[in-house]
């Protein structure tokens, strides 16, 4: 138990560190950050949630919300080196997956629609980037490295090592570059994938 709490706060420094400039010393992160704050309180929350104290933790999790202004549901499961940057609004529901490395910024929603049960909210692979203001809907999966732009809605897959923007989000670059091709193929099958989940056939 005792390596694990050092590993989280080891990798929450360092990611803070890394992606941060104004981030100078390691005691300024833990004291002055909110997203640290957050994430380190839902350790906890996430540890009541799995053994059945779930009043318990939603209680503790909302505590933490008034505190830091992010919500992030005790189901929710988050890996270590996850970078919240400001974090003001930001959302992430019951059943969201984020993996290390990914960076949130302010105002970001990892939701549902509504509509589905079971896993509802989004899975966000290592390494991706979810700009300000991005709205990520239903159980949907953002492939590792990939970039959301700010306050893009994001409501179908996006490819690992892509950028998406817009209402609703398109990509725009594949590996940094503007290809036509790769995007045109990608956007094609984004589309499909779309309509095969929101419209099963009714044979």
């Amino acid at each position: 138990m005792n390596e694990k709490k050092k590993g989280f706060w080891r990798e929450a420094i360092r990611v803070t560190k890394e992606n941060d400039p104004a981030a100078r010393t390691a005691l300024e992160v833990l004291l002055t950050y909110p997203g640290v704050k957050a994430l380190a309180a839902h350790r906890l929350s996430h540890f009541l949630w799995r053994h059945h104290f779930k009043l318990l933790a939603r209680m503790h999790s909302q505590f933490w919300r008034f505190w830091t202004q992010i919500e992030i549901h005790p189901g929710a499961q988050i890996d270590y080196g996850v970078f919240i940057d400001h974090g003001s609004g930001l959302v992430i529901g019951e059943t969201a997956v984020v993996e290390h490395d990914v960076k949130l910024y302010h105002g970001v929603t990892l939701g549902g629609t509504g509509k589905d049960k079971g896993k509802r909210h989004p899975t966000v692979r290592h390494g991706a980037l979810i700009s300000a203001h991005a709205q990520l809907l239903g159980p949907i999966e953002v492939g590792a490295n990939a970039k959301v732009g700010a306050s893009a809605v994001v409501v179908s897959d996006v490819p690992e090592r892509v950028t998406v923007v817009g209402i609703p989000a398109r990509v725009v670059r594949v590996d940094g570059k503007k290809d036509i091709k790769k995007i045109t193929t990608l956007e094609e099958r984004r589309e499909a994938s779309y309509h095969s989940s929101h419209h099963p056939s009714d044979q």
